[in-house]
C-alpha cells in the first residue's frame, strides 16, 4: 500500500470533511520554505504550515539542539520538578515581552494557552474572596478564533467551527472590533458594565481564522484604556500574530496599553514541537500567592514545559534575536508592500486587500465571504499544481511565509497567486 492508501485507512485529519477532500500528499521532507513529497515535487510553503514555521523546516541549528537536549532530559513532570530549558526560556520571554509579567505558565498550544488565560481570569475574581465583587462575564470580538477547547471556543465566535457545540458554550459578550463610528458605543457599554465584566480577549490587529480580518492598533489601544480604567483582564492572544509576524516582534507593541496576560504558541518552537505559554502580570500572580490551598490554580498538562520543545523555543529565539532574522522580515514586509500596490491597480477580481508585516490577505470576488466558499478547494490545488502551497480560509486568500524564503522566492509566490486568481 502507498503512504496515501495507509493514510485513508487510519487517520482522521483535522479541519477535513471525508467526503470530497483531495487525498493528502505524503511530505517526506522539508528544506527551508518547501515541502518535498514522494516524487520529489517542492512545494513553497506560503503559509508556514498553518503559521508555526518561522525560520523554515528542518533548521539544523534548531534540530541540533532538540538533539542534544534529548540525549540529556527527554521529560520530566513539571509539577514538583524544573529543569533548565524551562527556566530559560521563561527568562526570557518575560523580557521581551510586552508587558509587565512576572510569571509564565507552559501548556500544550495555543488553544491551551487561552484556555489558562481564561481560567486564570476568572480565577482571579474568584480568588479575591468578595462574592459581591466576582466578576464573571468575558469580552470578545466578533469574528474571532481562540482555539478548539470549549473555553476557547466559548470566546470565539460562533461559526462552522463552533455550531455542533453552541448550546454547551458558556455566554459571552460578543462585540463588533472598534471602529471611528463603534468605539465611544463599545466604551461606554464596557463603562456601563464593568462590575460584571472579568476580562476582554483580543487578537490584536489581526484575526487570524476568521479571515486575517485587520483592524486599527489606535483604536484597539483606546478600548484596552478603557477595560484597564475599569479594571477588566486584557487578554492578548498572540498564538498567530507573535514573534515578528506583523513586523514587530508582537502586534501588542502597536498599541501603548498593553495587555494583563499574553498567549503564545504556533512561531513559539520555530514551528518545530507543540508548546504553549500563557504570560501574566504580577497582579494576578499575587491572587493565587495564598496559603488557602482552594486559591490554586489547579490546571496542568502530562507535557507542561516539555523539556525537548523548550529547548526548541529557546534555539528559535536565538535565531529570531539575530540581526539577520528582523532584516529578512522587513524584506518580506517590503515587498508585500509592493505587491499590494500592484494587487490595487490589476484588473482582478478581488477586494480588501489588505497588508500587516509579513501578512496578505484578500477576498476573491465570487460568491459569499465564508469559510466554505468551495473556491478554497481549488486555488489550493491549482497552487500545487504550480509548486506553491496556499491554503485559503474560504474566499480570503492569504501569504504568510517562513522569514527564510528569499525574495525571489517570494516574488514567484506573489506572481502565481495572481495568476491563480485569474484562472479561477
Amino acid at each position: 500500500m502507498t503512504l496515501q492508501e495507509r493514510d485513508k485507512a487510519v487517520i482522521w485529519h483535522p479541519f477535513t470533511p471525508f467526503k470530497n477532500s483531495p487525498v493528502p500528499i505524503p511530505v517526506i521532507k522539508g528544506e527551508d520554505a518547501y515541502l518535498i513529497d514522494e516524487q520529489g515535487n517542492r512545494y513553497l510553503d506560503a503559509i508556514s504550515s498553518w503559521w508555526v514555521t518561522l525560520h523554515g523546516h528542518a533548521h539544523p541549528y534548531i534540530a541540533q539542539k532538540i538533539y542534544q537536549q534529548a540525549l540529556t532530559l527527554e521529560q520530566v513532570i513539571f509539577a514538583g520538578f524544573t529543569h533548565q530549558p524551562a527556566i530559560e526560556l521563561a527568562e526570557r520571554l518575560l523580557k521581551i515581552l510586552p508587558g509587565n509579567f512576572s510569571k509564565v505558565f507552559y501548556s500544550d498550544n495555543g488553544s491551551t494557552s487561552t484556555e489558562v488565560a481564561l481560567k486564570m481570569a476568572l480565577q482571579y475574581w474568584w480568588n479575591k474572596d468578595d462574592k459581591a465583587t466576582r466578576k464573571r462575564k468575558i469580552i470578545a470580538f466578533n469574528n474571532s478564533y481562540h482555539g478548539d477547547t470549549f473555553g476557547a471556543m466559548s470566546v470565539s465566535d460562533r461559526s462552522v467551527f463552533t455550531l455542533a457545540f453552541h448550546e454547551k458554550l458558556f455566554e459571552v459578550i460578543f462585540i463588533d472590533t472598534p471602529t471611528i463610528n463603534n468605539l465611544q458605543q463599545h466604551q461606554l457599554f464596557i463603562q456601563d458594565n464593568s462590575n460584571e465584566i472579568a476580562a476582554f480577549i483580543y487578537e490584536p490587529l489581526v484575526q487570524g481564522a476568521g479571515g486575517m480580518k485587520m483592524y486599527d492598533a489606535c483604536l484597539l489601544n483606546q478600548l484596552l484604556i478603557t477595560c484597564k480604567q475599569k479594571h477588566i483582564i486584557c487578554i492578548a492572544d498572540e498564538v498567530m500574530t507573535g514573534f515578528g509576524r506583523t513586523g514587530k516582534r508582537f502586534a501588542s507593541e502597536y498599541c501603548s496599553t498593553l495587555p494583563d496576560i499574553i498567549c503564545l504558541s504556533k512561531g513559539l518552537t520555530g514551528g518545530t514541537m507543540a508548546l504553549g505559554v500563557t504570560a501574566v502580570a504580577p497582579f494576578i500572580v499575587a491572587a493565587f500567592d495564598s496559603e488557602d490551598k482552594l486559591k490554586t490554580f489547579f490546571h496542568g498538562h502530562s507535557f507542561t514545559a516539555n523539556p525537548l520543545a523548550c529547548t526548541a523555543a529557546n534555539a528559535s529565539l536565538d535565531l529570531f534575536e539575530i540581526p539577520t532574522c528582523q532584516k529578512a522580515i522587513d524584506t518580506i514586509v517590503q515587498q508585500n508592500k509592493e505587491w499590494v500596490s500592484q494587487l490595487l491597480t490589476k484588473n482582478l477580481p478581488v477586494k480588501d486587500v489588505r497588508q500587516l508585516g509579513t501578512i496578505v490577505a484578500f477576498e476573491i470576488d465570487k460568491g459569499k465571504t465564508e469559510y466554505l466558499n468551495t473556491i478554497a478547494a481549488l486555488i489550493t490545488k491549482k497552487g500545487l499544481e504550480k509548486g506553491i502551497y496556499i491554503r485559503p480560509l474560504g474566499n480570503t486568500v492569504y501569504i504568510m511565509p517562513p522569514y527564510c524564503i528569499s525574495s525571489t522566492a517570494l516574488q514567484h509566490l506573489q506572481q502565481i497567486i495572481i495568476e491563480l486568481i485569474a484562472e479561477c
